[in-house]
């Protein structure tokens, strides 16, 4: 095991019995991603070897998997779409807005992903910009990012949607841009009804096009009266939309933006212990005010959590909305900062850690700069004399 405890350590000890145990259940993607992950930057994935030009020193580097599961590959894949987003920065304040489903509607998600994400997605977007297009609320066509979260602190199946929403939007004639309120956005009872309405109604058309599958515990809902009384009693509920204060500016936004984009179920920076079967990480329970906490769990129901949040092959989530939907993004944020009569500033220190080299260009010993000596693919031997990892 590593001196810092991993994922993939977990995967490697306990993946293979977890495979066996649940041999008929597992599917193509949850096997990729346990496959991935245990050999994310191992020799079996090939890798290259760096020499010091200044001190001689060696080092053997291993390629990543690149898996989107994987607590290890998401830091770069971040910085690389945090510098893409800063250019898109308006200087007005931004509003942070998430939607959750209830319990009795993310049963039907987690056996639907791909159709229910879907829909997800759509309502929470139409549902921010029909509220603020109403001459009521603010009156203006907005943009948003929206992320696709499924996990809760504990690892457990928690459906919702965080959009990154910039304060204001272009008024319905474009001539001119509409702020909203100073530290308000829009009214998050009006935004949860209209948003319980709008998705209940397409998971309705989806029952009724049979693009839903219900297995084990909700097969019953196979039956239509069966459905329909659940969509009732999900009408009833409450549903939660929360609205989080104004960031302070561009920077916390990015800030924010680069801890939730990439993000994966759990950061290998949680994990604790691996002891006698059992698996311990910190976790912060927000009933007590986000109180950190300890969870141990049996390895094998740590995988089985760690697995509920693999996504559909293909599924995007990150998506765009609005005037920074990826069609006409560009053109509507000139048409935007024109109409902020303001111009576009770029003032702000680089983040320290996306301008400074790749470690891998370095020399651990002197800081000198690192060339590659031999490269091996994936699948060959990797050079004998290199063989030994000095990093």
């Amino acid at each position: 095991m590593s001196a810092r405890l991993e994922v993939a350590d977990i995967f490697r000890r306990h993946g293979e019995a977890y495979r066996q145990a649940h041999d008929g259940h597992l599917g193509r993607v949850e096997r990729r991603t346990m496959s991935a992950i245990e050999l994310c930057r191992t020799a079996e994935l090939g890798g290259h070897v760096e020499g010091c030009r200044s001190c001689g020193a060696i080092r053997v580097a291993y390629n990543s998997c690149r898996n989107r599961h994987c607590p290890k590959c998401q830091g770069q894949a971040c910085r690389d779409w945090l510098a893409a987003r800063e250019a898109e920065l308006l200087p007005v304040p931004y509003f942070h807005v998430v939607f959750t489903l209830p319990a009795e509607v993310a049963a039907i998600a987690f056996q639907n992903k791909a159709a229910v994400y879907a829909i997800l997605f759509r309502t929470a977007a139409e549902t921010l910009r029909t509220i603020a297009a109403d001459r009521r609320h603010l009156g203006a066509e907005i943009g948003l990012i929206a992320v696709l979260h499924s996990w809760g602190q504990a690892l457990t199946y928690h459906p919702h949607i965080h959009c990154i929403v910039p304060g204001g939007g272009v008024s319905p004639d474009g001539s001119r841009w509409v702020s909203c309120r100073p530290g308000f956005f829009l009214p998050v009872r009006v935004l949860s009804r209209l948003f319980r309405r709008r998705f209940l109604e397409e998971l309705r058309a989806a029952f009724d096009a049979h693009s839903l599958k219900f297995f084990g515990d909700i097969a019953g809902l196979t039956e239509p009266a069966a459905f329909t009384h659940l969509l009732a009693r999900a009408r009833r509920l409450d549903w939660v939309v929360y609205a989080k204060p104004p960031f302070g500016g561009p920077g916390q936004v990015l800030a924010y933006l680069g801890r939730y984009t990439h993000r994966v179920a759990i950061a290998n920076s949680r994990l604790i212990s691996m002891e006698n079967d059992r698996v311990g990480f910190r976790w912060k329970d927000y009933r007590q005010g986000g109180r950190t906490k300890v969870m141990t769990l049996d390895a094998h129901e740590f995988i089985r959590r760690f697995l509920l949040h693999t996504l559909p092959d293909g599924f995007h989530r990150i998506r765009h909305y609005g005037f920074l939907a990826n069609g006409h993004r560009a053109a509507r944020l000139d048409q935007c900062r024109r109409l902020l009569t303001k111009p576009q500033q770029d003032d702000r220190e680089p983040d320290a850690e996306s301008a400074a080299p790749a470690a891998t260009h370095r020399c651990p010993c002197c800081g000198g700069r690192m060339i590659t000596l031999v490269v091996w693919r994936c699948g060959q031997a990797p050079p004998g004399p290199f063989w030994c990892d000095t990093s």
